[in-house]
């Protein structure tokens, strides 16, 4: 990984069991062949587009020229959208500050957030309009198996299942911190729940189908009743109604949810953080399988947005904005 940046928590593995199972051993699926043949200089007779290709942990790294645009000889999804004209991204806008709602606003304007302004440089670079669809979190990675939409932009993880999947990008937003998920409880029951240990007839609740959810599995092995829900908001609103004691979450997020929400009575327990191997940090982006063209694009994107510091000057700009707007 190039990328000095933040190194965050990415939210969400895939809503399949292969996928948690994967990532909770830390198995990596391998490169490609022709990954592998390019890295060892051999030649090849492959056609232009085998140039695109993946990592040894099947998520796409390198990056095109995307100065002039799309080039006109793109193919695939890539050409697609240039003969559209058009950019679709898939989202679910329930995740302060990378992307969410703000009720002032109508229409495509209303989504906004460090994610959706990275949606919109994507576009700004291809040339096309873009259009930002809403889904459940669940439904987001799923609609790509058939490709309905041309990418997503949701704060999502790497996991070994995932990339067998989708194609995803380059991380481009790292947190601060080495330790970026961790646990979540009412502030009046700080004393009685200091760690994980204490946790044995206490009932969890943790976002299905997230990453939250495979390092609440992986760390903690003796409670008394496991929830999942549909969203983070359900997962905070489970804790302060009572309903749950406990709940795995990205510390950013929750830091966000805190400052937004003084008075909802949420604390989050020091020490308690849960570590991730290197190759699941950073938030990346995903489209359909094979769609290398499209991800070298927008790889080139995220370098262009690194290299001028301004994700993280748009996380912290949301976060402010999230923040004064008590976002739920």
């Amino acid at each position: 990984m190039t990328q000095t940046k933040r190194r965050s928590t990415l939210r969400g593995a895939f809503c399949l069991t292969v996928a948690l199972a994967f990532l909770l051993t830390g198995l990596a699926a391998s490169g490609s062949v022709r990954g592998e043949a390019l890295a060892a200089g051999e030649e090849t007779d492959a056609e232009p587009e085998d140039m695109y290709v993946e990592n040894e942990w099947n998520f796409v790294d390198g990056s095109m020229d995307i100065s002039e645009g799309i080039p006109e000889d793109a193919a695939g999804r890539l050409g697609e959208i240039r003969d559209a004209g058009r950019l679709t991204v898939a989202t679910e806008p329930y995740f302060a500050p990378q992307e969410f709602i703000d009720p002032a606003l109508t229409g495509q304007e209303k989504y906004v957030g460090a994610d959706m302004e990275l949606a919109k440089r994507i576009a700004e670079r291809m040339g096309v309009e873009l259009e930002i669809v809403p889904l459940d979190f669940s439904d987001v990675l799923p609609m790509f198996a058939e490709g309905k939409y041309d990418l997503a932009i949701s704060g999502l993880a790497y996991t070994p299942g995932r990339a067998g999947m989708v194609e995803l990008s380059k991380g481009y937003h790292f947190s601060d911190s080495e330790v970026i998920n961790g646990l979540v409880i009412r502030e009046e029951d700080k004393e009685r729940i200091r760690g994980t240990q204490d946790l044995a007839d206490k009932n969890l609740v943790v976002q299905s189908n997230s990453l939250q959810e495979a390092l609440m599995v992986q760390n903690i092995t003796a409670y008394r009743q496991f929830l999942r829900v549909s969203s983070i908001q359900e997962v905070y609103d489970a804790l302060s109604e009572g309903r749950a004691d406990a709940a795995t979450v990205d510390f950013e997020n929750a830091g966000v949810y805190l400052s937004s929400h003084p008075d909802c009575g949420l604390y989050l327990v020091p020490g308690t953080g849960f570590q991730m191997e290197e190759q699941f940090e950073g938030d990346r982006i995903a489209c359909k399988k094979d769609e290398l063209q499209l991800m070298y694009f927008v790889n080139g994107v995220i370098d262009e947005v690194l290299a001028e510091g301004l994700y993280e000057k748009w996380f912290d700009e949301y976060s402010a904005y999230a923040s004064r707007l008590g976002v739920e």
